[in-house]
């Protein structure tokens, strides 16, 4: 039988990248003990407040049709949230969606056609290949590099731009490496998209998980409000991921251009998750405060228990719930790093290279598992680095 292209563009990129988190996952099944640091599953469960305000919506009626943009009460709570760095925001600048990846997804679909070009940081979080390829665009990366803090440079934007090139797609803070674009920086990159009549898309899922630095958004800039859309959602800020709930804001005239694209794929999100998203931004919950300071001092626990390894080098991490650790001195690269680390130490990390090719010589580690746990994985993850490098030599 016949199938369109777009099975071709995919065929590699979804549950691929996930090989050793699936093969750790069937060894637990079988009765292995693996210590699991691979996916941002945070460790703390969601407010209970949040699953009665759930319950209540439903009983109150609200498991109908909603409407395409979003629910009324919850497309104002996100105007409330916005107006401190976009004045001038309205509901008419607001998109609903089951989740920040729909959101991509749909506005990226709004935004290139085939054979154009996305501009991507690299490493990148693994979906964003899939969200550019679906498509049929290309993903042009800008490489990334642990000396930098996995900062994008100006320098290195500029020389990755070409004629096709359309989007610039950021993420802060940054999922794999935990990286923060500060203003200053997000002024830079946005000159050069004005230069070059780029379209900014910023993922910005992470924004409440910062423990050094201050958060930035190009909507603060309102130079690049005209060409900006921010993806988001309630999923790590307040440990809802399986509510599927987040939103795009941008210029009124791409919300109303996106809005049929999202109407044919879905036409509303449930009505009761709408009003628990709005009791989330509207409440007073300290679900991200208790995350940034577990992270933190797992941040500070990682760098104190690698102190000293020759063969290890961890990348800085200013937000987020991953880390990076550079393995290349090992004599091997990241994907054959964390392979060995699971069948050796039944430690599962994720490849660099399902981030990237720029990754290639990188592990990503989960701080979402206990401070104990932590620790003890890490002291397996220097162990048998060590143990590989001397066979090297």
């Amino acid at each position: 039988m016949r199938y369109a292209k777009i099975t071709d563009r995919l065929a590699e990129l979804g549950g691929a990248k996930w090989a050793v988190h699936n093969t750790a996952r069937d060894r637990e099944a079988e009765g292995a003990k693996i210590i699991e640091l691979t996916i941002g599953e945070p460790d703390i469960p969601v407010d209970p407040a949040l699953i009665d305000a759930c319950e209540a919506s439903m009983r109150r009626g609200r498991t109908h049709y909603s409407n395409g943009r979003g629910e009324v009460g919850l497309l104002d709570a996100l105007v409330e949230k916005y107006k401190p760095v976009w004045p001038d925001v309205t509901p008419e600048n607001i998109l609903c969606f089951p989740g920040t990846q729909t959101a991509l997804y749909t506005v990226m679909t709004a935004l290139v056609d085939a054979g154009q070009g996305v501009l991507v940081g690299d490493p990148y979080y693994a979906t964003y290949a899939g969200v550019i390829r679906a498509s049929g665009a290309e993903l042009q990366s800008v490489p990334l590099s642990i000396e930098h803090g996995f900062i994008m440079q100006p320098g290195d934007l500029r020389a990755a731009i070409t004629k096709d090139s359309r989007v610039l797609l950021l993420n802060t803070p940054h999922n794999p490496s935990g990286a923060l674009l500060d203003r200053a920086t997000l002024v830079e990159l946005g000159k050069i998209a004005i230069e070059h009549d780029l379209w900014i898309v910023c993922d910005e899922v992470y924004e409440d998980l910062v423990f050094e630095g201050t958060f930035a958004s190009p909507l603060e800039i309102e130079e690049l409000r005209d060409r900006t859309i921010v993806t988001s959602s309630i999923s790590k800020t307040f440990a809802a991921t399986g509510f599927r709930s987040g939103w795009a804001v941008g210029p009124e005239e791409l919300c109303t251009k996106v809005l049929p694209i999202s109407e044919t794929i879905l036409f509303g999100n449930q009505p009761f998750i709408a009003d628990a998203t709005e009791a989330a931004l509207r409440g007073n919950f300290d679900t991200a405060a208790r995350m940034c300071k577990s992270y933190a001092a797992r941040v500070d626990m990682i760098e104190t228990e690698l102190a000293g390894c020759d063969v290890l080098k961890p990348g800085k991490v200013s937000g987020g719930m991953f880390a990076m650790i550079d393995v290349g001195a090992t004599g091997m690269n990241g994907e054959e790093f964390a392979w060995g680390l699971l069948d050796d130490q039944n430690v599962a990390v994720m490849p660099g290279a399902s981030f990237g090719e720029n990754a290639k010589n990188l592990i990503r580690v989960a701080l979402t598992v206990p401070d104990e746990e932590l620790r003890e994985a890490i002291k397996r993850i220097r162990a048998f680095a060590v143990s590989a490098a001397a066979k090297v030599t």
